[in-house]
């Protein structure tokens, strides 16, 4: 049991390196792309195209995974995503920025599927949903420091974050090296016929159906509506409220500082006290009305509150429905992470896409759509989501 804390020690360190870097972007990203002469529907696009690269690779890396191993797929995600960030600040065009993003949504794509794999080798059924709410926790810790950082270095150049998140991620290549040990051993890895595939539309279609179905209909839902958030948020800060990057990555910070606790601290004893299911439910009809709160507040401490109320909201969101998928899977837990990650992966493709579009019809119309999904979540939640938190098969074949 040591060894295995250990380990996710050792995993959630290397997941908050590797965040940091993408949080020191987060806050400059908008401001890169109207310094490039785009607006709101080309910021969306270029989200979604680290989304649409999710879906065609996850499943592919999850495989991998499950054939060679983790580290060596963790590995090649962090390199990849260094190798990115140094095209993305050597961008001076947009189709600069898409092509560094496809490339990076190719690579790193590898890493988060990978890593909630390693959680399930490394932890019993009961600890799951904590160890989920671990890597949530690394996530919200590199939003913390991260976008502060970023804020402040792009008032100098906006270019330079994107060096200094490349080098983080190549220490983070270093630590997963060096010190993090491979949690699949080799006689429980899969020998897989053929040649490895991308997004199996095929698959995905007939696992809606089986008994993970409904909980793959969450991951999609739960990602398109957050993405209404996080697509625009930075966009929707500058141009309603005027404010700067190092502003908007302060308020990064605050809503890092916000996930970190609630997905670290609160996720695991409320997932067993009261069960993924009911936290999916109190989580999804809260977050709704968060929605609608963002548009209503004006002055700074108000948008402080509102989103610490927005992010408590949905942060055990994920974690709690990537535990259930886990638990209710038997085997596999590479390929089954890496079909949750491309239904997330679907959520993060159109949302953006949808949350740009209409966001330069009406500012608010982002929000006022998201809470109108987690509304149907919810919904769905009360008359599909089973109270008992049984296993499983997949019920799949590859």
């Amino acid at each position: 049991m040591k060894a295995k804390n250990t380990n996710i020690i050792i995993l959630f360190f290397t997941l908050i390196v590797i965040m940091m870097g993408f949080g020191m972007i987060i806050p400059i990203l908008p401001f890169y792309v109207k310094q490039l002469g785009a607006s709101g529907s080309a910021l969306g696009l270029l989200m979604a195209t680290y989304g649409v690269m999710q879906f065609i690779f996850a499943p592919f890396w999850g495989q991998l995974s499950d054939r060679y191993g983790r580290k060596k797929i963790l590995m090649l995600g962090v390199v990849g995503n260094a190798a990115t960030q140094v095209l993305f600040g050597l961008s001076t065009q947009l189709w600069m920025l898409f092509a560094a993003r496809i490339l990076s949504g190719l690579l790193s794509s590898a890493t988060l599927p990978t890593a909630m794999a390693f959680i399930s080798d490394s932890t019993t059924r009961e600890q799951r949903g904590g160890g989920m709410g671990v890597i949530g926790a690394a996530f919200g810790i590199g939003m913390v420091l991260g976008p502060g950082l970023g804020g402040w270095l792009a008032s100098e150049n906006l270019s330079l974050p994107f060096f200094i998140a490349g080098g983080l991620s190549m220490l983070a290549f270093l630590l997963i090296a060096v010190f993090l040990p491979e949690s699949l051993p080799k006689e429980k890895r899969t020998v897989v016929s053929g040649k490895f595939r991308g997004p199996q539309l095929n698959l995905m279609w007939t696992s809606l159906f089986g008994p993970l179905g409904f909980l793959l209909i969450m991951a999609f839902l739960l990602t398109f509506g957050l993405t209404n958030f996080e697509a625009i948020f930075g966009l929707y800060s500058a141009d309603r409220y005027g404010y700067t990057p190092r502003l908007v990555g302060i308020l990064f910070m605050v809503i890092g500082v916000t996930s970190a606790f609630v997905q670290g601290v609160l996720t695991g004893p409320l997932t067993r006290r009261w069960g993924e299911a009911n936290v999916i439910r109190v989580s999804l009809i809260a977050s709704a009305a968060g929605f609608i709160i963002l548009t209503q507040v004006n002055t700074l401490p108000a948008v402080i509150a509102a989103v610490c109320f927005f992010i408590i909201s949905n942060a055990m969101l994920n974690p709690a429905n990537s535990s259930l998928i886990s638990k209710r899977t038997e085997g596999s837990q590479g390929l089954v992470m890496g079909l949750n990650n491309s239904y997330q992966s679907l959520g993060r493709i159109i949302g953006p896409v949808w949350a740009g579009l209409v966001y330069d019809l009406n500012l608010n119309f982002p929000y006022w759509s998201g809470a109108v999904v987690m509304l149907v979540g919810f919904a769905l939640s009360l008359m599909l989501l089973s109270r008992e938190p049984h296993s499983l098969e997949m019920g799949m074949t590859d």
